[in-house]
């Protein structure tokens, strides 16, 4: 049994409305089991036999698949073009004490997760940053972001990492919900 976190992209936001209880049911629907949501923005921790315990090894197409089967399920129950990301729950502490810029007060904490890697070239090539605003590092299959309240959608990283071309591929959560997943 492997334990999974998928991180849905664009849930509760632009119209695309859905139930943290609906949400559970689907997981549970498709046969997983200890099913939990956190928040309301499409986070889901879930275990299945279905699949590989990490993404990017030698089962990385079982991982796959079960992605593009929660995919297709989201897409046909609530009506909406589903993309998500799944991390191996078990990896999700070692990405937050792999945050390598200082946490402030005045500032918001984020991982972005992708579920193509060349993805994460592109996001970060030719980036021109103004570094006493905002951070970017690149960590082991993440990018790491911090920048301050209020800025995170008008930011130059913000800006780039919200273009339709990475909407398939990344979705970008707080550190402060990624604790709430462990």
């Amino acid at each position: 049994m492997s334990r999974w976190v998928a991180l849905l992209r664009g849930v509760n936001v632009n119209g695309i409305t859905i139930r943290s209880a609906e949400l559970a049911a689907l997981f549970r629907e498709l046969g997983f089991e200890d099913v939990r949501t956190v928040l309301a923005s499409g986070n889901v921790v879930f275990s299945t036999a279905d699949g590989p315990g990490t993404p990017d090894g030698p089962d990385a197409p079982a991982a796959g698949a079960l992605r593009s089967r929660i995919e297709r399920a989201l897409r046909d129950r609530f009506g909406y073009d589903a993309w998500i990301v799944l991390v191996p729950h078990g990896s999700l502490a070692a990405v937050l004490d792999g945050f390598p810029f200082d946490s402030a007060p005045d500032r918001h904490d984020y991982v972005v997760f992708g579920s193509d890697p060349a993805a994460f070239d592109d996001l970060l090539a030719d980036l021109a940053l103004d570094e006493s605003v905002e951070r970017v590092a690149r960590g082991d299959g993440v990018v790491y972001w911090s920048c301050p309240k209020g800025s995170s959608t008008d930011t130059a990283f913000a800006k780039r990492a919200g273009a339709a071309r990475f909407k398939r591929t990344t979705t970008t959560r707080n550190a402060n919900t990624l604790r709430k997943l462990l």
